[in-house]
C-alpha cells in the first residue's frame, strides 16, 4: 500500500522501546522494503539515545535508511528546555505540545508503521479494523463522538489509520499483542533491546513525561538529576516570559514550578 500510494517505501517510527524494536524485526523478517526514522526529544533517557544508536549503526550495516531527526519549532532548532518558555507554560497531560512538537512530526505524507498497542492501556475495548482520522487542529481518531489525539496509546488506536488533512496513513502491526506477547517474541527471536528494562522500567520515554506516575517520575528525577536541574532552569525562564507578557501565576521560582508540575 505505501508503494502503492505514496510510491515510497514503508516508514517505521522508532522510539528506542521494546515495541519498536520488535515491530523492525517483524519488518526485517517479512522482507519488505522500509525505511526508520527516530525523533529526538531531546528529553530521552541516555541508555534510549545510546540504544537508538547501536540499532541504527546494525541496521545501516544491512543496507537500511535510518534517520535521526532533530527537533524544530517555528523554523528553528528546538529542545524541550527552550520550547517551555516559548509555550509559557509547563507541558501538562492536557497541553502536550512537546508531544506534538518533538515527538510526532516525522511521516508527514507518508503511510507510517508504529508499535503501538491497545494493551499498554489501561482500558481496552474492541474497535473496527479500520478508522478514519482528521483533525481541526491536531491529528485525531474521530470514532462516533469519541476523540483520541494520535500520541496516545489507548484502546482506541486500531491497526490502520489514515489522516485526511495531512494525508498520512498509519498501520499498526502489533495493536493487538499483550506484554506476554511482547517478551516472549523478544525472548524467542533474541532480541536486544533497551537496557533500562533490565532496571525494572516498564517504559523508556521521555524523563519527567506528564503522562508518567508521581512515582515514576521522582524515580526518573531522582536518577538522572541533570534533567531534574534542566527543567527547574526552563521554568525558571518561563517564568520570566509570562512576567514579561504580564501573564499572572501563582509561582515565583522554576523549583516551585518543578513541585507543583511533578506532585500537584
Amino acid at each position: 500500500m505505501s508503494q502503492q500510494i505514496y510510491e515510497k517505501p514503508l516508514l517505521l517510527t522508532y522510539s528506542g522501546g521494546k515495541d519498536s524494536d520488535l515491530t523492525v524485526n517483524l519488518a526485517v523478517k517479512a522482507g519488505i522494503p522500509f525505511e526508520i526514522v527516530h525523533s529526538l526529544t531531546t528529553v530521552d533517557m541516555p541508555e534510549t539515545v545510546y540504544h537508538t544508536r547501536q540499532v541504527f549503526a546494525k541496521l545501516e550495516e544491512k543496507g537500511f535508511s535510518c534517520k535521526i531527526i532533530k527537533p524544530t519549532y517555528k523554523n528553528a532548532p528546538v529542545t524541550m528546555w527552550t520550547l517551555i518558555p516559548q509555550k509559557s507554560m509547563p507541558p501538562t497531560r492536557f497541553a502536550r505540545y512537546c508531544c506534538s512538537v518533538l515527538k510526532e512530526t516525522a511521516g508527514k505524507g507518508r503511510f507510517i508503521a508504529t508499535g503501538v498497542r491497545r494493551a499498554e492501556s489501561a482500558k481496552r475495548a474492541s474497535r473496527e479494523s479500520f478508522e478514519i482520522i482528521g483533525s481541526r487542529k491536531q491529528y485525531s481518531v474521530l470514532l462516533s463522538d469519541n476523540e483520541v489525539f494520535m500520541q496516545d496509546n489507548t484502546e482506541k488506536r486500531t491497526m490502520f489509520e489514515t489522516c485526511r488533512p495531512k494525508a498520512k496513513r498509519t498501520v499498526n502491526p502489533i495493536i493487538d499483542w499483550t506484554d506476554d506477547d511482547v517478551w516472549d517474541y523478544i525472548a524467542a527471536e533474541n532480541i536486544n533491546v533497551n537496557p533500562k528494562y533490565r532496571d525494572g522500567y516498564k517504559r523508556v520515554g521521555c524523563v519527567g513525561c506528564p503522562l508518567s506516575s508521581k512515582c515514576n517520575r521522582t524515580r526518573e528525577f531522582e536518577e538522572y538529576p541533570t534533567y531534574k536541574r534542566a527543567y527547574i532552569r526552563a521554568f525558571d525562564k518561563m517564568l520570566d516570559v509570562r512576567k514579561a507578557k504580564g501573564l499572572a501565576t501563582e509561582w515565583k521560582t522554576g523549583e516551585e514550578v518543578f513541585e507543583w508540575w511533578v506532585n500537584r
